[in-house]
Parts: structure tokens; C-alpha cells; sequence
């Protein structure tokens, strides 16, 4: 059930988001006010409180900001300058922050590295950056090793020696300096701040790679001053204060994690504890171990906790604000129920590259975010017919507003005057790709907005609700099926590991089928009568899965986000496909086995 019993009064939402707005233009262009000014001033103000913990370890702020000017020191040493690219490569832990916020004071932009990528897209990302060195942790050595090949050539590397995970003498031997040695006998005090001359609040801080499910990554410009701005108006949100603690699993190479999680926390002087990777089995126990009290989720992160066994211990934890993507509703309602109701839940809408947002801070179950007045955003949905892949328009020859409840495409006016920073969109390395997501003479000749590709729903109290994205929402019956909404439903399947709903062709048929990839946990059967009855109940026919595929592990991103892609090009073809399939048969009220007959009766069906 909702939180609340009824939506909150509009102007009570807006001035939350008042706030953050506020605190949003308080950062222009040309502000010489950068990531390494703000460590600074934190590293005085909170010098002996704790900014970082891994383990057993702690680093204080002052501590911090000493191990990153030591870094700084080291870079310039090796003659990084101001303006240069550095990529870096390194699994989560406090060696990162030190790495990369001592590469910034150095001058330097940093561009962060997929730990799970090697050869083409490794390659790809270090051509589209310009990096001309690279800091690789040892974890990932082996994942240069094997594409020495097809890397750029003159490429230098410096390697930051892992413990845990140490290479074998050939891979160390790729790597001209240990930079984690050169720092460690480097000065610790501030660097000069002649060293960032000329770099202000609008110059690009860092380059994160999206994290689409298709195609090769884009490198988002991330500027200084939307870096700090994330960790401003996430304060405000979520009221961060010194006592706060944060926990840090999603890799830090994404935004999720480096803005969301590490700019809010230098921002409100709390504490990260960072931790190598997701662990469902230790998510608890670190909680309660460090009185984490903030946790950035996304993609199917909730829905695996909710997956274990419960326990005794449940509802005793420091845990109460939980902020990201991706909670279904269903899902929302079991975490409450058993892990507590006293939660904050901020679902929100977004990208790392978009100027344009949404944010649930009602505890409005399900929905990502309020518009309580759309004259105070830049964001606006507008129609988009699934069929034809466009956009309708009216008799001048514009896009159409959606009606309540109606869903469209969420686009983003490009705020264009040369000192904005909120409401700008800041592109990729790749003008091409920027002008990609640009669409022009929208509502007036002129006008400019980024597109989302992202479907949403604004219902009549303002609450939006994520939909799908373009493209993987898909007509059968003369209908529209949003896979999103479709996995939501059926989310709550007993068993159920992970769910991948998508569309697949059937020759002889318009539009595609809906198909479900179903992942069990472990011990657990599928049972194919009480998935047809779930769907059946609960979904319209045309919108029940045609299809079912059994496959082994879900097939994840980096970000714990589904992929879709190679199973919607495999489909049902039991020549691509070696995982079990079935098909629905409504007259047996239940999934058989695929073969040619059970697929021409349900066909007919």
C-alpha cells in the first residue's frame, strides 16, 4: 500500500524540488570552482571524521585528501597537465577516489573504464576519450594483457597493485611506473592551484561510458560543476548529514555509483563504505557491521535481497534511505513489509547524461517521480507511435503533448545560454552521437531538446511512472505491450531469480510475440501451469507471454540492468537456443514444451 493515503498537496512537492532547484543554480559556467576545490574545503571542515572505509579500514577526510594530493603530485610528475585524459581502470575500493580525485587536481579529466571489457570496446574506449595514459589496477591487468593488440599504439600504462588480486609478472611488465608507489613517496600537501589554471565548473571533469544494452557505450561528458551539483541537490533530497553513511557496490565506473553515491556523500561530510561487488549473502551483515544508513540501488539489486531466506533479523538494521532505479511497485511493497516501513524510497528518472530529471520524493509507491507544476521544468512527454517509430504531429508540422495518463517520450529542453549548467546537455565525445539524442524545431522553429528514449506516463496528481524504453516496447494483436510493465507484473513469481520480458518476430505474423526469459533460483523449479496462471490473471491475453525460455543465469550488465538483445535475436530458434522452451497453451491452461505443433496451436489460439 501507499505510504501515504492519499498524494501529497502539490505545492508541498514542489518545494522540495524548490530547494534543489535553488541549489542547482548556484553553479554557472565559468565558476572557478572544480571537484578538487570541494575535497578540499570538506578535508578542512571535517578533517578527523571519516570519508571513506573499506574493510577494516578507515580514511578520515584530511587523510583522504592527503592520499590524493599525493597522487596529484605523482601525475604531474609523469607530466599530466591540464586539459590531458586519463582513463583508469579499478574494481571498487578507496584506491579509486585516491586515483581519480588526485588525477583532477592534477588537471587531468578522467575516464572511467568498464573493469569487465577487453579487446574491440576497450580499445573503443580509449580511442573515443583521447586517453593518452591509463592507471590500471592490477585486478584488471589481465584484461589489457589480452587486447595488446588492438589498443592504441603509445598508450602508457601505470599500474595501482592490488593485494587481493595480483597479476603474474608478465602482466606487471606491461605497466612503465607503479603509480601507487610513486605516490606513496610523494608530497601530501595541496597541490598549486596554478596546476588547474583556467579549468572551471563547466570543463569536463570526467567521461562515463553509458551503460546501454546495445551497441557500443557512449563517453558522456561529465563536468565539474554537474558532478557537484548531483551531490547538492541529493543532500537536500535525501537530508544528509555528518551521521550518514553510505554503501558503495554498483561499480564506481557508472554514474549510479560515483555521482549519486560519492558526490552526495563529500557534499553532506558523511562516510562511503565501498565494497568490491554485490553480495546478497553480506548485504545485511555490512549494514549492521558499518550502521550503513543510505543505500543507492538499481536495476534487479532489490529484487535479489528480497530473494534470500528471510530472517529473524530482518526488520533490526541502520538502514533507512534507499535511493535509485528500477524498484518495481511489487517489489517496493515486499521491502517494506519486511525490512520496514520506516524507509525513504527516492525512485527517480534519468540518465547520467540528461539535463533533465524526476524524482520521488512522496514515497508514492511505484511512480519515479512529480511534476506538480510542469511550468517549473524543462521536461515535457510527447507522442510517440510504437508502430512506425515516430512521432506524430500536428497540422504546423510540431510534436504533440501526451494527455494524462497517456505515455509518450520524456524530452529535456536544452537550456542554452553558454553559463548554464542545469538544463544543458553536455553530450558525448562523439558529435555525431550527440546530435543523435537532439531533436530540433520540437514545439517551435528553433527550439532544441534532448531526447530520452525513454517512455513515460504522468498520471492526473502529477506522479510519473516509467513505461519502457523505445524499442523494447513492441505491438502483437494490433497492441501495445510495455515489457516493463509486464516484468512488474509478474515479478512476484514464486522463485523467481530474474525476469527478462521482450518481443520476438513470428514468421507469418505482424509485430512480435512477447517471450520471458525466466531465471529460477537455485533449488527451485519452474512450474509452468502456475506461470500461466499468474500471467493469465493478471495480464490482458494479448499481453501474457507467448513464450517461455529457461535460461541457466540472467545476462546482466556491469549495473545489474537486463540485457535484452541477443535474446531477442536467438527468439524461440531451437537452433540458437539450447536452453528449454515453452509455449502457451490456453486450452490445457498452461506452458508446454515448444515443438511445431504446440507453436500452431497457440497460434490459432
Amino acid at each position: 500500500m501507499n505510504h501515504a493515503a492519499q498524494p501529497v498537496p502539490r505545492d508541498v512537492t514542489q518545494a522540495k524540488l524548490d530547494l534543489r532547484n535553488q541549489a542547482s543554480a548556484r553553479y554557472h559556467a565559468s565558476l572557478p570552482y572544480t571537484i578538487s576545490d570541494r575535497l578540499q574545503e570538506q578535508a578542512e571542515q571535517f578533517a578527523q571524521a571519516p570519508l571513506l572505509v573499506e574493510g577494516a579500514v578507515q580514511y578520515s577526510y584530511d587523510e583522504v585528501n592527503r592520499r590524493v594530493n599525493q597522487v596529484a603530485h605523482a601525475a604531474h610528475a609523469l607530466g599530466v597537465r591540464a586539459g590531458d585524459v586519463v582513463a583508469l581502470a579499478m574494481e571498487n575500493r578507496a584506491d579509486f577516489f585516491f586515483a581519480w580525485w588526485g588525477l583532477n587536481k592534477a588537471g587531468a579529466k578522467v575516464a572511467f573504464l568498464n573493469t569487465y571489457v577487453n579487446g574491440k570496446p576497450l580499445a573503443h574506449a580509449l580511442q573515443v576519450t583521447g586517453a593518452t595514459r591509463v592507471v590500471v589496477g592490477e585486478e584488471c591487468l589481465k584484461n589489457f594483457q589480452s587486447s595488446t593488440h588492438e589498443l592504441p599504439a603509445g598508450l602508457q600504462y601505470w599500474l595501482w597493485p592490488d593485494a587481493e588480486r595480483p597479476a603474474d609478472a608478465a602482466a606487471r611488465s606491461l605497466c612503465g611506473h607503479d603509480l601507487q608507489a610513486l605516490a606513496g613517496q610523494a608530497n601530501a600537501s595541496n597541490p598549486p592551484a596554478a596546476w588547474r589554471a583556467g579549468i572551471t565548473a563547466g570543463d569536463t571533469a570526467l567521461y562515463i561510458f553509458t551503460s546501454g544494452t546495445t551497441g557500443l557505450p557512449k563517453a558522456a561528458h561529465i563536468s565539474h560543476g554537474r558532478w557537484l551539483m548531483a551531490g547538492d541537490v541529493m543532500r537536500i533530497s535525501l537530508e544528509i548529514t555528518p551521521e550518514d553513511c553510505f554503501y558503495c557496490f554498483l561499480p564506481l565506473y557508472h554514474g549510479a555509483a560515483c555521482m549519486s553515491a560519492g558526490s552526495t556523500a563529500l557534499a553532506g561530510g558523511a562516510r562511503v563504505v565501498v565494497r568490491r561487488k554485490f553480495s546478497r549473502s553480506e548485504f545485511w551483515n555490512d549494514v549492521r557491521r558499518h550502521q550503513i544508513t543510505v543505500c543507492q540501488y538499481v536495476g534487479e539489486i532489490c529484487r535479489f535481497l528480497l530473494s534470500a531466506p528471510p530472517t529473524p533479523e530482518d526488520k533490526h538494521h541502520s538502514l533507512r534511505k534507499l535511493s535509485g532505479t528500477g524498484m518495481a511497485p511489487e517489489v517496493w511493497n515486499q521491502w517494506t513489509e519486511r525490512f520496514g516501513d520506516e524507509f525513504q524510497i527516492v525512485e527517480s528518472w534519468g540518465a547520467t547524461e540528461s539535463n533533465t530529471n524526476t524524482l520521488n520524493l512522496d514515497n508514492w509507491v511505484g511512480s519515479c517521480g512529480r511534476i506538480p507544476f510542469w511550468e517549473k521544468t524543462n521536461l515535457r512527454l510527447v507522442r510517440y507511435d510504437v508502430e512506425t517509430d515516430s512521432h506524430p504531429r500536428d497540422e504546423n508540422g510540431f510534436y504533440q503533448l501526451c494527455d494524462v495518463n497517456e505515455p509518450g517520450e520524456a524530452i529535456g529542453l536544452i537550456v542554452q545560454h553558454p553559463e548554464a549548467i542545469g538544463g544543458r546537455f553536455e553530450g558525448y565525445t562523439s558529435a555525431e552521437a550527440t546530435e543523435k539524442k537532439i531533436l530540433r524545431n520540437v514545439f517551435q522553429q528553433g527550439d532544441a531538446w534532448w531526447s530520452s528514449g525513454d517512455l513515460l506516463r504522468c498520471d492526473a496528481d502529477g506522479y510519473c511512472w516509467f513505461v519502457d524504453r523505445i524499442g523494447d516496447t513492441f505491438r502483437w494483436k494490433s497492441e501495445n505491450v510495455s515489457t516493463t510493465e509486464v516484468a512488474d507484473t509478474l515479478g512476484d513469481y514464486p522463485g523467481l531469480h530474474a525476469l527478462t520480458i521482450y518481443g520476438v518476430k513470428v514468421p507469418g505474423n505482424d509485430g512480435r510475440a512477447g517471450m520471458a526469459a525466466v531465471v529460477m533460483l537455485p533449488d527451485t523449479q519452474f512450474d509452468p501451469q502456475a506461470f500461466w496462471k499468474l500471467a493469465l490473471k493478471r495480464l490482458p491475453r494479448y499481453a501474457a507471454p507467448l513464450f517461455v525460455r529457461l535460461p541457466q543465469a540472467a545476462d546482466m550488465t556491469g549495473n545489474y540492468k537486463l540485457r535484452k538483445v541477443d535474446l531477442q535475436r536467438e527468439g524461440f530458434d531451437p537452433a540458437q537456443v539450447s536452453d528449454p522452451l515453452y509455449v502457451r497453451d490456453d486450452a490445457a491452461q498452461t506452458y508446454v514444451p515448444l515443438c511445431p505443433e504446440a507453436l500452431a496451436k497457440a497460434l490459432r489460439g
